[in-house]
């Protein structure tokens, strides 16, 4: 039987006196194989290598099989299996788990007689057939995490599993570009997880829509003047509300059919990087720090920015050539938030 947990409780008023932890990250060593367990958590999939000759799952990954030397594939694997032991940390030489003990781990044995080694959800017991998922850590390194039951209504709960995902409940979030109909719809899932506070950049407020109408008509929702092509504005956001967003949304959007022979290439060109690409290292410049800076503050640590681009950013639409090569932009100067 699953053992029900209490809701995590909202996050109170930090104490000003109170030191903010440091932002630290989970150990990244990785040998190269182990990098590819990464790739595949990145993709969404529950994979591990197999020997081609015996068909057996193999962990950790290695070179070649262990029992018969053949060579391995990368293939999907039975995420089930059984906890046949546990412990719950309660100090660790790295920084990082010191700061956040006590943390329970485990060793669960899956199908096939493979014994993996993975973070524990606060309902699994020794002896229950448990589930494991890939997560990728602070450090963009993937991990195994064991669940006794997936459907659980407790399932969000767990104190370490918050750590591990980026979820909305009781957080605070930015979205840059609320004007628009993804921005409205993405106010209405955030608010449907759980989230705090929604902060719901507009610009040019003056002008009533049936967006702001929308917006306004969420309890959780509150408006605030945000223009991406203006430094100041983004400077004095950010002085405003900078210490309280969570989860940063860049979602700015500005289609603009054309490409580089186009009458009017050059100065669509300029609009468009203004406001997506120079928009974005505005709010980098602004945001980044202050949030970077919050990155290990408990349950209400700032845990993600997430930008909204165009499938186009990896491969150039010609009818649409500056959009993608904004977006293009853009995503490229969003691996410097690493």
């Amino acid at each position: 039987m699953t053992t029900s947990l209490p809701p995590l409780p909202e996050p109170v008023r930090k104490d000003p006196q109170k030191k903010t932890p440091s932002a630290l990250i989970p150990p990244s060593a990785r040998s190269r194989l182990g990098m590819r367990l990464s790739a595949e958590a990145a993709r969404g999939r529950f994979r591990l290598p197999h020997c081609n000759a015996c068909n057996q799952p193999v962990w950790p990954p290695r070179e070649a099989c262990p029992a018969c030397l053949s060579s391995l594939q990368w293939r999907d694997a039975d995420a089930t299996g059984t906890l046949i032991a546990e412990t719950t940390l309660e100090t660790s030489p790295e920084l990082y788990f010191r700061e956040r003990t006590p943390w329970r781990v485990g060793t669960v044995d899956l199908a096939g007689g493979v014994p993996v080694m993975a973070h524990l959800h606060a309902q699994c017991r020794i002896g229950d057939t448990v589930t494991l998922r890939l997560f990728l850590d602070k450090a963009d390194r993937a991990v195994f995490m064991a669940f006794s039951d997936l459907d659980s209504p407790d399932l969000r709960e767990d104190i370490q599993l918050r750590e591990l995902t980026n979820d909305p409940r009781h957080r605070r979030v930015l979205i840059t570009d609320a004007r628009t109909p993804a921005g409205v719809a993405l106010a209405r899932a955030m608010t449907k997880a759980g989230a705090k506070r929604i902060f719901a950049g507009i610009g040019d407020a003056w002008k009533r829509d049936a967006a702001i109408e929308a917006l306004e008509g969420m309890e959780t929702v509150s408006t605030v003047p945000l223009d991406l092509t203006d430094t100041r504005s983004v400077e004095e956001l950010c002085g405003e509300i900078g210490g309280k967003v969570d989860i940063l949304v860049h979602n700015a959007e500005q289609v603009r059919p054309g490409g580089v022979m186009a009458g009017r290439g050059i100065a669509d060109a300029k609009q468009l990087h203004e406001k997506l690409v120079f928009g974005f290292m505005r709010l980098a410049e602004s945001f980044g720090p202050v949030m970077r800076s919050r990155g290990a503050d408990g349950v209400n640590a700032a845990t993600a920015w997430v930008n909204l681009l165009s499938v186009y950013a990896h491969a150039n639409w010609p009818a649409y050539g500056q959009h993608s090569a904004a977006h293009a932009a853009t995503l490229s100067l969003a691996q410097c938030l690493r």
